[in-house]
């Protein structure tokens, strides 16, 4: 399954990035969100590892792309999903960026899971889009 989100957010390509690469920030617009911690490779380098812990799931995340302020990729494993997210941020002036999150998910282990995609296949969307909104919302009341 592949699907794309887009959001506009008020606020210059500079900042949104600066925000968008620092973990500490994450627990404002990503429910559940604890920690990241790094398992291998430096910060924000090609073939850096990190384990990303969410109150309730924990996911490997894996740096494949990082050409910001235009683009990054990662690829994202999790006992049940394994799925690469492709952002690209947009500059439409000054202080505006289009913030685009491409995610393709290319494997699903277990039934429950298949079942889930099969039966409600904008669910794993709508979770997307609610932390881009969430970004947005922060990151222009900050």
């Amino acid at each position: 399954m592949k699907f794309t989100c887009t959001i506009d957010i008020n606020v210059s390509r500079d900042k949104v990035v600066s925000v968008f690469l620092d973990p500490t920030k994450q627990q404002y617009f990503q429910d559940g969100f604890i920690s990241k911690e790094i398992l291998s490779g430096k910060m924000h380098q090609v073939g850096t590892k990190s384990k990303l812990l969410y109150k309730k799931l924990e996911l490997i995340e894996t740096i494949q792309i990082n050409d910001l302020p235009e683009a990054f990729q990662g690829l994202y494993e999790h006992k049940h999903t394994t799925n690469t997210m492709h952002v690209t941020f947009i500059a439409l002036n000054n202080e505006t960026t289009r913030y685009v999150s491409e995610i393709e998910y290319i494997k699903l282990n277990g039934f429950m899971v298949n079942t889930l995609f099969k039966l409600f296949p904008g669910m794993f969307k709508k979770q997307v889009e609610k932390w881009m909104l969430q970004f947005k919302i922060y990151i222009e009341r900050a």
